[in-house]
């Protein structure tokens, strides 16, 4: 075992430093799970020796990124780990003065997961409509590559694939490998490279890297041990560590969103609520009522998002169903907050962004404030947006004594523009106001020849 270790940590080094002897930086992406785990302790092993037996000026000018990809969604119990774990790597890694460096990418907030939902109405992903995978781990990464390629001209990608892990991982890695080369073109980004340096290593001989070898920037790897063996599910082969009999045995437990409905059942919360943490079962219960309620008709708009008939009348969510997913949501929010504080599961800038999207959407009559305050039980202070709405008004009366009809409009029209300007891009604005007097104007037409 430690002659395996050691050859793939050769190999690292002979890539970092002579295989390739450009500037071009190494992005390694980091979940916190067992592979990326592994794959960051033998670079880092690698960079140590570097400097330890090769003492001189500018032998480690490469800069090495470590990329987390947080879709706002996570696992509560990764998502901790992970996060106490990026800290100790940004220390430790100045502290041992290598070229290392923490980025977290995040979704936009036009593509996080509850504005999708809330905002929006589009239904939970499946199989067959399954949108999130793009827009909360795909492009948030891949913008930090770009920029990266834009910066330097080329980048390469570290990865923690493994053949061991599936029959289809084994057969993409050999689709994609060169023969006689480490780095292999990335199938999307241009002037990209991605090298694999763990693919031919097996379950147990990951297992037992984070067992014997002590983590480089002094994290605890028995406590990510132990989540991987509270979240094996029964009906996983869970191999035995070798290090030594006190370890007991992990299965092959994925980590991933806690919202993930295109999964039938989330294997690993359901045995990590049965292991102790009874806490998490309220999100567990609601993840499961968003599979069951999916294809509800009653919640469901017969139309898209662009006003085109859906098929089986089963377009987005209603504005009923989604202000009962905005309020269950919170209320489980509020409950974990009281055991323990730092839990967010939507953020105050999705909340903002639902409202502006129902907005964008004419739906003038649902407030996310009016829902939030009375989970929480507050009263927002809202006295000098209430004196300035009136004074508008008074203003909006006066100037429309003789066409009081479009005040409304004009209302809606003045909280468009507001609360678009709330996000970063106004797109949509134009459009968006010539829908809403298009509609305005359709109505009146319809009254007229009613009466």
């Amino acid at each position: 075992m430690s002659k395996r270790i050691e050859y793939i940590t050769n190999e690292i080094l002979d890539q970092y430093l002579y295989a390739d002897t450009s500037y071009k930086p190494w992005i390694i992406g980091f979940s916190g799970g067992k592979d990326s785990t592994v794959l960051l302790t033998l670079v880092w092993k690698a960079l140590l020796r570097i400097k330890e037996e090769i003492p001189l000026p500018f032998q480690l000018r490469r800069p090495i990124y470590v990329i987390c990809n947080d879709t706002m969604v996570e696992n509560p119990i990764i998502a901790s780990y992970v996060n106490e774990v990026l800290d100790k790597i940004e220390i430790a890694a100045r502290e041992q003065d290598l070229p290392i460096f923490v980025r977290k990418t995040i979704p936009r907030l036009e593509d996080s997961f509850w504005v999708n939902i809330i905002g929006k109405g589009y239904p939970v992903p499946n199989n067959a409509f399954r949108w999130c995978t793009e827009k909360l781990k795909i492009k948030p990464t891949s913008r930090f590559i770009i920029e990266q390629v834009d910066e330097n001209g080329e980048a390469i990608i570290l990865i923690g694939t493994r053949s061991d892990e599936s029959a289809s991982r084994a057969r993409s890695i050999k689709k994609h490998e060169i023969r006689g080369k480490r780095l292999t073109k990335h199938t999307l980004h241009k002037n990209t490279y991605v090298y694999a340096p763990i693919k031919e290593l097996l379950l147990e001989e990951i297992w037992y890297i984070i067992n014997a070898m002590p983590s480089p920037w002094g994290a605890d790897n028995s406590k990510l041990f132990g989540i991987y063996m509270d979240a094996s599910a029964d009906d996983y082969e869970c191999p035995t560590v070798v290090t030594d009999k006190s370890h007991g045995s992990c299965g092959q437990s994925r980590f991933g969103c806690w919202t993930c409905t295109v999964v039938k059942d989330d294997k690993s919360m359901r045995s990590l609520i049965n292991n102790g943490r009874e806490w998490m079962r309220p999100l567990y219960d609601f993840r499961e009522a968003l599979v069951n309620e999916r294809n509800t008709l009653n919640n469901r708009m017969p139309t898209r998002r662009d006003g085109s008939p859906a098929i089986n009348d089963m377009g987005t969510y209603t504005y009923e169903y989604r202000t009962s997913i905005l309020e269950r949501l919170l209320i489980i929010q509020r409950d974990l907050q009281d055991i323990d504080s730092k839990i967010e599961l939507i953020t105050d800038q999705e909340l903002i962004a639902i409202q502006v999207n129902w907005y964008r959407d004419f739906n003038f009559e649902n407030s996310v404030s009016f829902i939030y305050n009375t989970v929480y039980n507050k009263t927002l202070d809202m006295k000098d947006q209430n004196e300035k709405f009136e004074l508008e008004s008074k203003l909006l009366k006066e100037v429309c004594s003789d066409c009081p009809d479009n005040i409304e409009l004009i209302q809606q029209l003045l909280i468009l523009q507001k609360n678009k300007s709330l996000l970063k891009k106004r797109w949509g604005l134009k459009n968006d106001i010539e829908r809403r007097i298009e509609d305005h104007i359709k109505a009146k037409k319809n009254a007229n020849k009613k009466n």
